[in-house]
């Protein structure tokens, strides 16, 4: 049995005819770049997530950086994030001119809200910049009482947590800013790059300043900006499959919850926090320690294609060594030992027990 560790083909075939059709209007009517169809996507983007205003981008690492720049982050400040999530989290923090400061994680793979109640008050972060990561939120409330505290603004990095919810609230309505990626392998997925960001509308109309060249009109510059408008072609695309993401993730989950009953015990499965909708972006099992490489091997020899979200904290990295200022243990430890598994929503019955049986096998020998 070959089993693929991602498969976007069920998705294309269920919005074919609509998908198709938006794309050939937009073809025919050389609609391209911004316009109704951008705010139509915007206000979809809205309605979904309760969010006061949205600002659609051309990928979810420029969201980040629009974000940044929209709440005043600049040169010498300095960002509190993590070091276990995909490289543009620190990318973005990096490339405003700021400094990224890492938190280590706790067992829900979040930044650790214990480690940030002793720091020194008068040295606040301009910003602190969290992740959702895997598909479910840390504990927002307990954020942002601390962040009201010490005036920090707070920006999400919800590029895994699209649909997902905190107490019953969806992501991108939560906090000053949420940044969303809709790139391909994503909960809603584009058929390239894209992105946007929620929050409130002052900042907003920001980000929308910084994402086309720092203008707010044709011909006025406000300040130095990017080229980081969406594609309309991405944006239509977008919209026809936001029609099915609820049913998919209610699909999803049902697999990863069977995921977790039959191989709890056998490897440290995800732990779903009680305050989160868990979307389930990737599921990540925690291996005995030493043995991930080896079970990613013997997995694919038996044809099921596995990932690893993610082998290098970003911390420790060339790139960003020179922010590597302390060991964060947690990190360290999990990112040698995680491994994702297949589970899409087409995941068939028959394919997660020829995966679980052969975890299984793998740990009897």
């Amino acid at each position: 049995m070959k089993i693929p560790f991602v498969n976007l083909h069920p998705q294309y075939n269920e919005c074919k005819k609509d998908i198709d059709s938006a794309i050939k209007n937009i073809i025919k009517n050389s609609d391209f770049i911004t316009g109704p169809t951008v705010e139509k996507f915007e206000k979809a983007i809205c309605d979904y997530t309760g969010a006061e205003a949205c600002a659609s981008i051309g990928s979810g690492t420029n969201a980040l950086v629009c974000a940044l720049r929209a709440v005043g982050v600049d040169e010498c400040d300095t960002v509190w994030t993590v070091g276990h999530t995909f490289v543009s989290t620190t990318e973005a923090i990096v490339n405003v001119g700021a400094r990224p400061v890492f938190i280590d994680i706790d067992e829900y793979y979040h930044m650790d809200l214990e480690q940030i109640k002793d720091f020194n008050p008068d040295c606040p972060p301009a910003a602190i910049l969290f992740v959702d990561l895997y598909g479910q939120t840390p504990d927002i409330d307990k954020l942002k009482r601390f962040a009201k505290k010490y005036k920090i603004k707070l920006i999400e990095d919800a590029a895994q947590s699209f649909g997902s919810e905190y107490k019953g609230k969806k992501v991108g309505s939560l906090v000053d800013l949420t940044c969303f990626s809709f790139n391909p392998v994503k909960n809603l997925g584009a058929m390239g790059d894209a992105g946007a960001v929620t929050g409130n509308k002052i900042l907003i109309d920001k980000v929308r300043m910084y994402r086309d060249h720092g203008r707010k009109t044709k011909f006025e510059y406000d300040t130095v900006g990017y080229n980081a408008r969406i594609d309309n072609l991405q944006a239509v695309v977008i919209q026809e499959k936001l029609k099915k993401l609820d049913k998919w993730t209610k699909e999803k989950r049902k697999i990863c919850q069977r995921y977790t009953k039959k191989l709890n015990g056998i490897v440290k499965t995800p732990k779903e926090a009680p305050w989160s909708y868990h979307t389930y972006y990737v599921y990540v099992i925690e291996t005995p320690k030493g043995t991930r490489d080896k079970l990613q091997k013997f997995l694919k020899g038996k044809g099921i294609s596995t990932n690893i979200h993610y082998k290098f904290p970003t911390h420790t990295t060339k790139a960003f060594k020179e922010y590597n200022w302390w060991p964060l243990p947690r990190t360290e430890y999990v990112c040698k030992n995680i491994l994702s598994l297949p589970c899409y929503h087409t995941l068939t019955k028959q394919q997660q027990d020829y995966i679980i049986k052969n975890i299984k096998d793998f740990y009897a020998n």
